[in-house]
């Protein structure tokens, strides 16, 4: 059997700390599944001019991994296309829900997604807008974009779960042996991918993902999770980014 050890943290930018704001961002990672251990974890980065975007984007998670959970309840395969597609359209139901409610608008709740489902052989990402997912291959000693941010047409704009004309879900599914992946939020874009040749940033990933090949947990590694928490907020990682950040790094042993 797989097994899986992960970390994950969250930390709110500089710049919602400047004025007070909350971390934007919300995420969950579990492991899911009895005979075969499969490795479930979303990110989600509420947009910075929506004013719910926070609660959009913890919607988003909640839902995608309440579906998560019941689906491995059931069955020890991967959710279908059409699955993962109903289990985005119910997370925009359930915010728009929650904006009729508030006499706000769905687009007050705009969020993105980033979605990995693996049980190490087989892999599928859903996406919506930015963000990214990084995997690194048995026997391949380079990282992988396996999707890569959708910025839109003009600077820092990009697509959310709670689009009101065709949503840009984007679903990618990997059929080679997963040995560790990266799930993140836009916040981390800047230190972990390289733009100009549309590649992840090696070192940045190696240098983040060998304490967790050398944890002995199985599961969350709390105190290494405490310790990259302690990382988003050091002075190096806020000298290149002043927004919200997330990052899931997972091993599979």
């Amino acid at each position: 059997m797989a097994q899986w050890t992960w970390i994950a943290a969250s930390r709110r930018g500089t710049s919602h700390e400047r004025t007070g704001l909350r971390c934007q961002d919300a995420r969950s990672c579990s492991l899911l599944g009895e005979n075969t251990e499969v490795f479930f974890a979303v990110v989600s980065d509420g947009a910075g001019s929506a004013s719910h975007g926070g609660q959009g984007a913890s919607l988003t998670c909640r839902v995608l991994a309440n579906h998560a959970r019941a689906h491995f309840r059931k069955t020890t395969k991967l959710p279908s296309d059409d699955d993962i597609v109903a289990w985005v359209d119910a997370a925009k139901d359930n915010i728009w829900a929650a904006a009729a409610q508030r006499g706000l608008q769905p687009r007050d709740f705009a969020a993105t997604l980033v979605c990995v489902i693996s049980n190490g052989n087989d892999t599928v990402i859903a996406h919506v807008g930015d963000g990214c997912a990084v995997m690194k291959i048995l026997g391949n000693d380079d990282w992988i974009a396996a999707s890569w941010p959708n910025h839109g047409e003009y600077a820092s704009t990009t697509f959310f779960v709670t689009d009101d004309k065709e949503l840009k879900l984007r679903i990618t599914r990997l059929t080679v042996q997963v040995v560790a992946c990266a799930v993140f939020t836009d916040g981390i874009e800047r230190l972990a991918l390289d733009f100009r040749n549309n590649i992840p940033f090696a070192p940045f990933f190696n240098a983040v993902i060998n304490p967790v090949i050398a944890s002995e947990s199985r599961g969350r590694d709390v105190g290494l999770s405490e310790k990259l928490r302690d990382f988003l907020n050091s002075d190096s990682v806020n000298a290149r980014t002043d927004d919200d950040k997330s990052l899931i790094l997972a091993v599979k042993k």
